[in-house]
Formats: C-alpha cells, structure tokens, sequence
C-alpha cells in the first residue's frame, strides 16, 4: 500500500486545508475504483444493494461515495434534528456577507432550515421553490420573513411554463436570470428523485462550457429509486468533475422505518464546491 502523503497544513491558511482535503479526496477516488474493481470488475456488474445471498458483498451503493472531503470551516447543523435539518460548511462567512444568497428548492412542510439560516445570519436573502405548498410555515418568523421570497415553481431540466394543474418547471439558470443572480452562496435541493434531470442540466450550461458551477455549496437529498450503478456512478463523477466534494452525509432513515420493505435509498449529502470563487474556499 502506497503512503499517503499530505501537504504541510497551516491552520490559519485555508487554502492549505483544501490542498491536504483534496489530497485525501484524490486517494479516495482510487479506493473507490479498486472497491468497483474488487466486487465487479465493472461499474455494470455492480447492484446499488445487493441481494440477500451467496457470496453476500460487503457493500451497498453509499459505499462507494463516501464524504470524504474535509471541510476548511466549522460544519454545524442548521435547521432542526432529525429530517429537514442540514449541514453547513462554514456558515460563520455567511453572517456578515451583504450579497448573500441561498436558494431553497424543495420545502414542503417544514422551514426549519431557512428559519435558522435567516436568525443566524445578518443579510442572507433566501429564495424557495416549491409547487406543493403555499409557501413558508407559520414557523418562519416574522422578523426575518422580508429575507424570504418564494415562488410554487419546480426545478427542472427544461424550462416549461405552467399549464392547468401542472406548475411552472425552470431550470437554474433561469431562475437566476428571473432574479439578477449571477452566484449562490447556498442551494439547498430536495426534489423527489427530480435532481438527476436538473443537475445533469446544470452540469450542462456551466460545466460544458468553462464556467464554474454558480453556487458555493450544495446541500442535495439523494434518492436512487430504480438507478442503476453504472448510471449513478457517471452521474456522481460529472458532479466531482464539476469541483463538488462531499463533507457530510447520513441516510434518510426516517424514510426506511416508515416505508416498510425499502431500501436505504435516499441520502443527505452537503458538497464544497472547491472550483471558481466562493465564500467557502477565499482565505
């Protein structure tokens, strides 16, 4: 086994915390092909869970991607325990940030994540989307509801206006445009599988063409319904390509004790990216 060697890390410095994460990342990325390689030999041969029988792998998908970055910053809950909550790298350079913006996708009953951002947080303005509900709880406080402007609109990988029942879909990039925003501080997204179509999209109108992503950090939940490995792993390597590093996940268990039989197959994932500029990766 080849030693592992970091570069000198000053603490003050975080440039240098990045370079000994990243480091750490790269060896990973080879942990994770010589994990594919152990139990496949092919991403193809590969189950997200394997069935219950000989030769039982040690294995399920969230294996193969773990958060292994580590973030520069202080990493704290924002928002309640259990599920709705997130975590945040470095909200500390978000407290005083005047042009702050967070973008929340995906709210239904629950705004215990932009309640505590806004409290925590001096000038954020947080933008949400949702089609399914109304708006924000009664839970987010009138003190700080001039910081939150929502819309029922869906994210999506296509832009499609709404017809009858059906809401309105935007991709990203239009709704940065709709609003003047050239950068995200934060986007939250929790769409109900929907996120493969509209990163995919979003990989496509940055990433394809020079641009970094737009936003500093992500905070996804993941659900593989019905992906295949293969599918998954290509998918996760364009985000990886992109600059987006894993610094925290855990698994959806709330959804596996209510849905009987399934499967762990949603997961909370919150990503650095470390490409561009950002208030997450300046000294």
């Amino acid at each position: 086994m080849t030693p592992l060697r970091l570069p000198p890390i000053e603490l003050s410095d975080t440039a240098y915390r990045l370079a000994q994460a990243e480091a750490i990342y790269q060896k990973i990325l080879k942990d994770r092909d010589q994990l594919i390689a152990r139990y496949g030999p092919h991403p193809s041969d590969l189950d997200m869970f394997p069935p219950n029988k000989s030769p039982w792998p040690a294995y399920t998908v969230w294996d193969y991607f773990p958060a292994a970055f580590n973030c520069p910053h202080e990493v704290r809950r924002v928002g309640m325990m259990g599920d709705g909550g997130k975590w945040l790298c470095g909200l500390s350079r978000l407290v005083e940030k005047e042009d702050c913006i967070v973008y929340s996708v995906g709210l239904n009953r629950d705004c215990s994540f932009e309640t505590d951002l806004l409290i925590n947080t001096n000038h954020c303005k947080i933008y949400g989307y949702d089609y399914s509900v109304k708006g924000y709880s009664k839970n987010l406080p009138l003190t700080v509801r001039h910081r939150a402007e929502f819309h029922p609109y869906v994210l999506g990988g296509v832009d499609r206006p709404a017809s009858g029942k059906e809401p309105a879909i935007y991709t990203l990039k239009s709704l940065m445009e709709m609003n003047g925003h050239q950068h995200i501080d934060v986007l939250k997204v929790d769409i109900e599988g929907w996120e493969f179509e509209a990163f995919t999209d979003i990989l496509k109108h940055f990433v394809e063409k020079g641009q970094p992503l737009p936003f500093g950090q992500l905070q996804l939940e993941i659900h593989v319904w019905d992906k295949k490995f293969e599918e998954f792993l290509k998918w996760w390597e364009g985000l990886e390509e992109a600059g987006l590093r894993p610094f925290w996940t855990e698994p959806n268990l709330v959804y596996v004790n209510y849905a009987g039989s399934r499967k762990p197959e949603l997961a909370e994932y919150s990503f650095l990216n470390i490409k561009g500029d950002n208030a997450f990766i300046r000294k």
